[in-house]
């Protein structure tokens, strides 16, 4: 309703319902001087103005909704008449007959109002079944104080909001304007389903949306409500009370609230415990007696018994919407920024929010800074592209450790064969979308299109390293993944935080790296028990998953052989890194000192005659650098050896005479 429309209904509303209040006024001062043909006379005049037909006031449409008789309706009129007119409590005390009894009771109203049935203050009424009055502590049922509902109250008077004791568990859902094409199909048609329903049956099926992502499922939701012009709030299924009593009044309470106010509900499965019972259990008595407009959104379908649901799988933007997204989220902007766009798109599965608050980010940045020596265009692309980059940090900084890449190809000393191996990864993830979308070679399914690597070799020789040092030259963040915080003894939870590490990845473009995936990629063993098969199944999920993962997954062991057959046959890459011999070691001395660290006659030849990768040499300079800055000394030979000595004591290995020939 505009804004002119509804003051205009507001003050509409209120002189119907002042002439209500003084058509009870009439009424029960008619009663209290016992004129009974005063009483007639004062409930046949004082008839409220007419409303328009399409804007009934707020009592005639509660008495639409409830279906409240005539006699119900002044009985609530009563009650809200105590609560908005100073004078009512006492033309109640008169009418009673007792200066105590300045409030509305059902001895009142049966006596004093027309059309008194008992029916009305039966338990299965509308005023009581629907709580629209409360029945105070009293001596009698009849003589017990009645008080409207302060909701109720509100709502009478012109004001709507959400009741306060749903306020806590639902939250608005607003509305997004810029929809994928596939996700505006999907409200379009969950929108027609209602509207049909509406018309046939009248009973509205419940909607079901799955897939990955939340955000998507939102906006899918908030517009479909909006199409049949209700708003919608979400409600998450975690917050559901599972004691009986306890929902069975919010069941009650989100009935009316969405009759009064033409909301819809968006419940958010995610997070339920399959093994959560009780929650399950409250999540079907939600859905069997669901009233209004119903949408469940979780990863993965629900099934109820007794209840059938209209399904719909929703998938991110393909890259082509995401495109279009980011032309329409940056207007004008976009001109310049050419195959920049579809670059972002291709990289970064976004949904519109996201992609929204990328561009805004970007936006806001730009304006903020000035402009410097970079041509305009090369400055957007990389301040959305960062923007891009931020936008998963916040879920994968709690299931992973980020890793900043700093490293570049100069800092990694490894064989030709293997770097140029290392290029063709870049290459992969690089053109990604160009070969497998726009050339066609994903076919109809994206199974198979992952890009895996497997780096093999003894510690400290370069693996994580390597993987710095792509992730740098693709600009994209690298994520270590916790294997403690991912592995659960519990059936299901190892695959559940998969799911998510691999969704927060995908949409942010990230690097996933596995150190030691030996310990969560191992072979699949003979079936003795139940531990055996569910480890099974975790290795089989995450088999599939790392075929549809759209970025790089990069794995790093030291034990090749333990590795599952079925598994190693599935990468991409497998990339050996050897033992670094003695002119990589040198090469690895000479970058390990910076140009402005105080070196005195350190030999990098003789240096390198330590048998140690590169991880050892980087920890034996290092600790070379702490022991001469507190001896206030240059870094020299003899504080290599101090240094090396503490590394092989580490590694409990014994420092040979020939690997420190000459230092002296």
């Amino acid at each position: 309703m505009a804004p002119r429309d509804l003051e205009q209904w507001q003050q509409t509303n209120k002189v119907c319902l002042l002439a209500h209040l003084e058509r009870l006024r009439c009424i029960l001062q008619h009663a209290h001087e016992g004129d009974a043909a005063g009483e007639e006379s004062a409930t046949a005049r004082a008839a409220p103005p007419a409303l328009p037909s399409d804007t009934p006031s707020a009592l005639d449409t509660l008495c639409e909704i409830f279906r409240l008789s005539p006699f119900e309706r002044d009985i609530l009129l009563l009650c809200a008449a105590v609560e908005l007119d100073s004078e009512f409590p006492q033309l109640c005390a008169q009418a009673q007959g007792d200066a105590q009894r300045d409030y509305a009771s059902f001895s009142l109203a049966l006596a004093a109002l027309p059309g008194a049935t008992w029916e009305a203050i039966a338990p299965g009424s509308p005023l009581r079944r629907w709580r629209l009055i409360e029945i105070e502590a009293g001596r009698s049922l009849t003589r017990s104080p009645l008080r409207i509902d302060e909701r109720i109250l509100h709502y009478l008077v012109g004001i709507s909001y959400l009741d306060q004791r749903l306020a806590g568990l639902f939250h608005p859902l607003p509305v997004f304007v810029t929809l994928a094409p596939s996700h505006q199909q999907i409200a379009r048609e969950i929108a027609t389903t209602w509207t049909l329903a509406a018309s046939a049956s009248g009973v509205l099926p419940v909607v079901q949306l799955c897939g990955p992502d939340a955000a998507c499922q939102r906006s899918i939701a908030a517009a479909a409500c909006s199409l049949v012009d209700h708003d919608a709030v979400v409600l998450s299924a975690s917050a559901l009370p599972v004691l009986p009593d306890e929902l069975e009044t919010l069941l009650l309470l989100w009935t009316r609230e969405a009759a009064l106010s033409d909301l819809a509900m968006l419940l958010d499965c995610r997070g339920v415990d399959t093994m959560d019972a009780p929650r399950r259990a409250a999540i079907t008595r939600l859905v069997e007696t669901k009233q209004g407009l119903l949408i469940l959104a979780s990863p993965d379908r629900w099934s109820f018994p007794q209840h059938s649901l209209l399904t719909f799988d929703v998938r991110r933007p393909t890259t082509d919407e995401r495109a279009a997204i980011w032309q329409s989220e940056l207007g004008q902007q976009a001109a310049g920024l050419n195959g920049h766009i579809h670059a972002l798109a291709a990289q970064f599965h976004l949904n519109e929010q996201a992609i929204h608050a990328a561009c805004a980010g970007a936006l806001g940045r730009l304006a903020s800074v000035p402009v410097d020596q970079s041509p305009p265009t090369r400055a957007m692309h990389e301040t959305l592209w960062d923007m891009c980059r931020v936008q998963a940090r916040p879920v994968l900084d709690d299931l992973a450790q980020r890793i900043e890449p700093s490293a570049t190809w100069a800092d990694l000393i490894i064989p030709d064969a293997q770097r140029t191996l290392l290029h063709e990864i870049a290459s992969h993830v690089r053109y990604r979308s160009q070969v497998y979308e726009t050339w066609g070679f994903a076919g109809p399914a994206p199974r198979g299109a992952g890009i895996s690597a497997l780096f093999v070799g003894a510690s400290g020789v370069g693996k994580t390293l390597a993987a710095e040092v792509l992730a740098h030259e693709l600009n994209l963040d690298l994520y270590r993944i916790d294997l403690s915080a991912v592995v659960s003894k519990y059936i299901g939870e190892t695959e559940k935080n998969l799911r998510r590490v691999f969704d927060a990845a995908e949409e942010g473009g990230a690097i996933l790296l596995f150190d030691e995936a030996d310990a969560l990629f191992g072979k699949r063993s003979e079936v003795k028990d139940s531990h055996d098969r569910y480890a099974n199944i975790e290795i089989s999920y995450l088999l599939q998953r790392m075929e549809t993962y759209q970025g790089l997954a990069i794995l790093t062991t030291n034990m090749k052989d333990t590795l599952d057959g079925a598994f190693l046959r599935r990468l991409r890459f497998i990339v050996q890194f050897p033992f670094p011999d003695g002119e990589q070691r040198a090469a690895i001395w000479r970058r390990m000192f910076p140009g402005a660290a105080p070196t005195e006659g350190l030999d990098m030849e003789k240096l390198a005659q330590l048998n140690v990768a590169g991880g050892n040499i980087r920890s034996i300079s290092l600790n070379a650098a702490f022991i001469a800055a507190a001896a206030g000394e240059p870094i020299q030979m003899h504080h290599v050896l101090r240094a090396t000595r503490y590394e092989y004591s580490k590694l409990e290995r014994s420092l040979t005479s020939a690997e420190v020939q000459g230092w002296d």
